[in-house]
């Protein structure tokens, strides 16, 4: 292949930046020549676009290198300069540009960000709403903002452990060992999908801080239980939140089971008795679940329902989820005086000791609890099992919890 630079423009002499500046449209197309193939076309709009006329294989063509005044008279020059490099290298600038672009395409896709995206749409299906949504705020708080914006086959251990590292200097230290997990989960989706070549998380075993031994949550004593109850009927935030924590103590449910709840849900069994299903997608267990719904829940219910109106939600509110937030019932509870006493997960804790304390068979109760035992033949059992049975237990339950703040009325009363 013989290569030939176009110097059919070299007639003049080459340009000045008042040149550039100077010239003004007319009502076609102008070529001002500069030299080695460079010149300036002035369009009837008005505007100046740098061309660079080549020959490539015995054909003419022509390379954008800009418009003027964004790219200087001596930036287009080292532009013909590059191309001159290319040409005299046996590569077509224009082909270089083409598969230049192409790259830049895939290197936009091939980001940390954009991979953690697909690696997140690609699982989320499986996950529960609740724990979709951490999963997904940790990412876009404390990882993408650091790496995100880099080819993900480039990331070096140290540039992920310095993100890792800034989750750990807020006291973070077990959330900054799962952030690190999910890393490596996403840099192992990249391998697998041919995107990168290694998992830089895994260099990184042993760098992080010990997260120490295991807190327990916080959880309501039975002897405590009526001063509490008295202190939820008091609560001077707002009855939405109050409600949510009232739901939350008859039913020990999760905190993501309850705020996500759908008016859709609450039904009427065969027998005719109301009952919460929570489909498999919002429980942990990944399996349906179903809650008795008491005298007392529906009357909670039926307060929810004048609140939320036409919503499909039970706690509703304007947030990016539609419902109240992660943190409204733990905050509610630090309202009432709680802080460090009580966590929301804590009333399932508290429930289970009672209940088995009060003699309920344990299987009700850890159904009731929707706990699955994995490696257990109890593991396979169907939504309804012992339907009837904990029904009652959950009235008990109910019943418990109205005679427990009544006794502590009564005795501050007194």
């Amino acid at each position: 292949m013989v290569l030939i630079w176009d110097d059919d423009q070299n007639t003049n002499m080459p340009l000045t930046d008042l040149d550039c500046k100077n010239a003004k449209p007319t009502g076609s197309p102008i070529k001002i020549s500069d030299s080695g193939g460079l010149f300036l076309l002035v369009q009837p709009s008005g505007s100046k676009l740098w061309r660079l006329a080549y020959r490539w294989g015995g054909k003419q063509k022509t390379l954008a290198l800009g418009v003027y005044p964004a790219v200087s008279l001596k930036d287009a020059r080292a532009g013909r300069e590059r191309a001159k490099v290319q040409l005299s290298n046996g590569i077509d600038p224009g082909e270089q540009r083409k598969r230049d672009k192409r790259q830049a395409a895939i290197a936009a896709t091939n980001t940390f960000a954009a991979v953690a995206d697909e690696w997140f749409h690609a699982r989320k299906d499986g996950w529960t709403e609740g724990y979709s949504s951490r999963i997904w705020s940790r990412l876009e708080a404390d990882i993408i903002p650091a790496i995100g914006s880099q080819p993900i086959e480039k990331i070096e251990p140290p540039a992920l452990l310095d993100a890792i590292r800034a989750v750990e200097k807020r006291g973070a230290v077990v959330l900054a060992k799962r952030l690190l997990q999910v890393s490596g989960q996403i840099f192992r989706y990249a391998i697998a999908s041919g995107r990168a070549q290694r998992d830089p998380s895994q260099d990184l075993r042993g760098a992080l801080r010990s997260p120490g031994a295991a807190k327990h949550r916080s959880s309501i004593k039975a002897s405590e239980l009526g001063d509490f109850l008295r202190t939820l009927e008091r609560y001077a935030g707002y009855r939405t939140t109050q409600l949510a924590l009232k739901l939350v103590v008859h039913t020990f449910l999760r905190t993501n089971e309850v705020r996500f709840g759908r008016w859709a849900e609450i039904e009427r069994a065969s027998d005719g008795q109301l009952q919460w299903r929570i489909p498999a997608a919002r429980m942990k267990a990944r399996a349906e679940h179903i809650v008795p719904v008491t005298s007392q829940v529906a009357d909670i219910l039926d307060e929810l329902r004048s609140i939320a109106g036409k919503s499909e939600m039970l706690l509703p509110a304007p947030t990016n989820e539609g419902v109240i937030s992660q943190n409204t019932l733990i905050y509610g509870l630090y309202r009432m005086g709680y802080h460090s006493r009580a966590t929301v997960h804590g009333f399932r804790s508290t429930a289970s000791t009672i209940l088995n304390e009060n003699g309920f068979n344990r299987d009700w109760i850890e159904r009731q609890l929707a706990h699955v035992e994995r490696n257990d033949v109890r593991a396979a059992y169907n939504t309804a099992e012992w339907l009837a049975d904990r029904r009652k237990m959950m009235e008990w339950w109910s019943n418990y919890l109205d005679a427990a703040r009544a006794e502590k009325e009564a005795a501050v009363a007194a």
